[in-house]
């Protein structure tokens, strides 16, 4: 297959990352899937004749592994999607230290880790594209979220810094804000569109992915209509 046709999702479950990884796999793309709960893959690759790779994100041996597998079997990515995030909730003097590392590592260092890689092959190539999934938290700190919000601020400034740095060698760099809950069977719809839906939210990713260099956005937020806060 051709290079421009490989895609990597890092952070794979139920929700916007099946979405996702569906619809560029129906836009021709081979695609490979990292998480760190793999179990849960078994349909999806069967169904999408995915990669499946196993890797905990904020771990460095093992986002080298991940790229160095990504490598031998000639499945280097040209659009990289890092997905995960985690959450510490409560006030911040009772927030357990330990816990609040490792969210902040998943949530941002993660994100730093597979970029890092990425764009080590994406320069060799001379193209790539690298997304990254934020929150209402990449924008707003809410009471008893500082630790997510910490992780989503980084993450943030960590894809406006790389658009910067990596536009004009090709590589384009998009955050995306999702900017509300997602439907879901646990969350479904109380009336009508008043959720994120994560088909839809994944067509603004693909909408993005085909911009034309001369008008490369590097952020996009997108909000339900009844959203209030």
């Amino acid at each position: 297959m051709d290079k421009k046709r490989k895609a990597l999702i890092v952070g794979v479950g139920n929700g916007l990352s099946s979405s996702l990884a569906k619809l560029f796999y129906k836009e021709g793309m081979s695609i490979s899937l990292a998480a760190r709960n793999i179990e849960k893959l078994k349909s999806i690759k069967e169904e999408l004749n995915a990669n499946i790779f196993k890797c905990d994100a904020s771990s460095q041996s093992d986002v080298l592994n991940l790229f160095e597998k990504l490598d031998e079997i000639d499945e280097e990515p040209n659009l990289v999607i890092y997905n995960p995030s985690a959450r510490v909730r409560g006030p911040i003097e009772e927030l357990d230290i330990e816990k609040s590392k490792e969210a902040l590592n998943i949530t941002s260092f993660g994100a730093f880790l597979v970029a890092q890689q990425s764009v080590i092959r994406m320069k060799k190539r001379g193209f790539g594209s690298i997304f990254f999934t934020g929150a209402s938290a990449s924008v707003k700190g809410f009471p008893n979220s500082s630790v997510f919000a910490m992780g989503k601020f980084a993450l943030r400034g960590l894809a406006q810094s790389l658009a910067r740095e990596l536009h004009p060698q090709n590589i384009h760099v998009g955050h995306f804000i999702i900017d509300g809950g997602i439907v879901s069977e646990n969350r479904p719809f109380v009336k009508e569109d008043d959720k994120l839906c994560p088909d839809e939210i994944a067509k603004r990713f693909l909408e993005f992915y085909n911009q034309k260099r001369s008008v490369w956005s590097w952020e996009i937020e997108v909000r339900p209509w009844t959203e209030n806060f």
